[in-house]
């Protein structure tokens, strides 16, 4: 491994073939991202039979530039509308969306799309230089691992989240208990359907996400009296510019964002629970954790960052070992194998070309892919002006195509218009969103996670502290879970003032 790889990468990377290949999967991602429910994983698996004809690493090219695209598609929505194009840009909505009420959306694009970059770049050199190193340690990675690296992730939000904890662990629940609704695939068990056939399959995250965002805050703009006005920007490139002048100093939280992302997405944990946890950690170390949720760049670099680390690092375990760190990594693996591909080490030795051409395409990917969404700001800006009585409608069309297409099914649109309306409750009572969508999104995950862990020590939850990897990020989780109660009381042992109430987290 080595620069001599990489240049090797390169040379198949930069051939005009391949480069506008990167540049038409790009396009076709940042639209897919855009729409709400399409996403990245339905956006490869759509194309991926069109790639059965193209030599195996154009073709990779195409499905990972889509996946690039879409990536930086789902913070479009989510700054402009409030609706998360991807469920990794959940979190960008919480700062992204009230900095574009503000007439900054120009900025707040500037800002994901630039920390999207970095943090793909980041997990872009830590594939090209230790991806064998970090395979073994995957390796390490067992069930009671994976479920420890869930309970740290919802620990964050209830001791880092910086509301008020007992309604971030209520939202938790509830989330739980919508994500535990329908058929479970290992007893074979109908659960909290209450004999409604529809309510089998549960409810899924995107019709949920987009209900209970995009729905939820038209409701709460209707009843400010359409006060949701289009904003003039005034987008230009001196708005770029500006914003570029800014970022340098969130170094910390770019660091900081790309560690987590990578962590999160080389194992398989995905992009989602890594930007939420960027977030909570950017909250809690930020000098004015007040401003978060009111605009706060920070909070659109921090999710935004992690999220592309995790999305670069999933592709990994997918080269190294066959594993899909992602679901649109796993729709990437079937094609490697309908190519005639091997997916492990040795895939290495026998392909170094596809390999590496891989690798090199995503530096080409990721410098086209920010240079085009930066290109078209103007054009995403622009669609604020639209007037609201206008604009109302087409979201809601929007959603209710996106809820629609999940499955092909009505009954996701009545899914989702009950979510918007939970939504709406919950912004009114004060409640976050974000510990809700978490586990309506690792429920099924952290479940299966804790019964496999459950059936290997025989039912003894000893397991969770007497390995070593596992044994540490529980402790860690623990803490954070304690960190609520131990703070007042630190707070009064060393003479401190009280803590002022948090804002509210969405």
């Amino acid at each position: 491994m080595g620069l001599e790889n990489l240049l090797l990468g390169f040379q198949v990377a930069i051939t005009p073939t391949n480069l506008f290949i990167a540049v038409v999967g790009i396009t076709l991602g940042t639209i897919i991202g855009v729409l709400p429910g399409l996403g990245g994983a339905n956006g490869v698996a759509i194309l991926l039979p069109l790639t059965f004809t193209m030599p195996p690493t154009s073709a990779i090219i195409l499905l990972t530039s889509l996946y690039w695209g879409a990536l930086f598609g789902g913070a479009i929505t989510s700054v402009l509308f409030n609706i998360p194009g991807e469920p990794w840009s959940v979190a960008t909505t919480f700062d992204g969306y009230p900095l574009a009420r503000q007439g900054h959306s120009g900025q707040a694009l500037t800002a994901a799309f630039t920390s999207s970059f970095v943090g793909a770049f980041f997990s872009i050199v830590l594939i090209t230089f230790f991806a064998p190193i970090l395979a073994e340690i995957a390796l390490k990675f067992g069930p009671p691992e994976f479920f420890a690296i869930q309970f740290l992730t919802f620990s964050s939000f209830v001791g880092l989240g910086g509301g008020n904890p007992l309604k971030s662990l209520a939202s938790i629940l509830i989330g739980f208990i919508l994500a535990s609704v329908g058929l479970d695939i290992v007893t074979g068990q109908l659960r909290l359907t209450f004999g409604f056939t529809d309510l089998m399959k549960g409810f899924d995250f995107i019709v949920a996400v987009i209900g209970l965002f995009g729905i939820g805050e038209i409701l709460l703009s209707v009843e400010e009296g359409l006060k949701f006005q289009g904003a003039r920007t005034a987008m230009n490139l001196r708005v770029v510019l500006d914003t570029w002048k800014i970022l340098p100093r969130y170094y910390r939280t770019f660091i900081r964002g790309s560690v987590i992302g990578f962590w999160m997405g080389f194992k398989p944990g995905g992009a989602t629970p890594a930007s939420f946890m960027s977030y909570a950690f950017a909250k809690r170390f930020s000098k004015n954790p007040e401003r978060f949720g009111k605009g706060e760049i920070e909070g659109i670099v921090a999710p935004e960052t992690a999220a592309h680390a995790a999305g670069v690092a999933a592709m990994l375990p997918m080269i190294t070992l066959g594993i899909p760190g992602s679901p649109t990594a796993a729709v990437m693996l079937g094609g490697l194998i309908i190519w005639g591909l091997q997916p492990g080490p040795m895939l290495f030795v026998d392909n170094p070309e596809f390999v590496w051409g891989l690798i090199a395409s995503m530096y080409t990917g990721n410098v086209i892919g920010v240079l085009m969404v930066l290109a078209f700001v103007p054009f995403f800006a622009a669609i604020l002006r639209i007037p609201f009585a206008i604009l109302t409608p087409l979201i809601v069309i929007v959603c209710a195509i996106g809820s629609y297409a999940v499955h092909n099914s009505m009954i996701d649109i009545w899914y989702m218009l009950i979510f918007g309306v939970v939504g709406y409750v919950f912004k009114k009572l004060d409640y976050p969103l974000a510990p809700l969508v978490l586990a309506l999104v690792l429920g099924d995950l952290a479940e299966n996670a804790l019964r496999q862990s459950l059936i290997m020590s025989q039912g003894s939850l000893t397991i969770f502290l007497t390995r070593p990897i596992a044994g540490a990020i529980t402790a860690v989780a623990i803490f954070f879970f304690l960190l609520p109660a131990i703070t007042p009381w630190w707070r009064r042992l060393r003479g401190l003032p009280a803590a002022a109430p948090a804002p509210r987290e969405t």
